[in-house]
C-alpha cells in the first residue's frame, strides 16, 4: 500500500500550504524522523508482540525506509533522495544549533 506515501505527502503540502517557510518544512521532515525512530524503539523494546506487529505492519522504521521502498528500483533518483534527505537533516541540525546560542547567556 502506499498509505505511508500519502500521508507524507498530505503532511508536507498542508505544511507548505499554511507556513510557507521552508524551516517548517525542515522542522516537519525532523518531525516526522524523530517520530518514526521511537516507534521503531518502542516495537523492539516493548514486549508486547500485538503492538510491535501493528508498528511493524504499518509503519516505517525511518525515513530511508520510505525512499527504499518506492525508489529501490531507480538507483539514481534513490541517492539523490538519500542525500536530500540527508542535507535536510544537517540544515535542522543548524538550525538546532542556532537556536541553542540565541538561548545561551554568557
Amino acid at each position: 500500500m502506499y498509505i505511508d506515501l500519502i500521508v507524507l505527502i498530505i503532511l508536507i503540502v498542508v505544511v507548505l500550504m499554511f507556513f510557507k517557510h521552508f524551516s517548517s518544512f525542515v522542522f516537519l521532515m525532523a518531525i516526522i524522523e524523530i517520530f518514526l525512530r521511537i516507534l521503531t524503539f518502542i516495537k523492539y523494546n516493548i514486549g508486547l508482540k500485538d503492538i510491535a506487529s501493528i508498528i511493524g505492519k504499518y509503519l516505517p522504521e525511518n525515513m530511508f525506509d520510505i525512499i527504499n521502498k518506492y525508489t529501490i528500483q531507480i538507483p539514481l533518483l534513490n541517492t539523490i533522495l538519500k542525500w536530500t534527505f540527508v542535507g535536510i537533516m544537517a540544515i535542522f541540525l543548524t538550525y538546532c544549533i542556532k537556536i541553542f546560542m540565541k538561548k545561551k547567556k554568557i
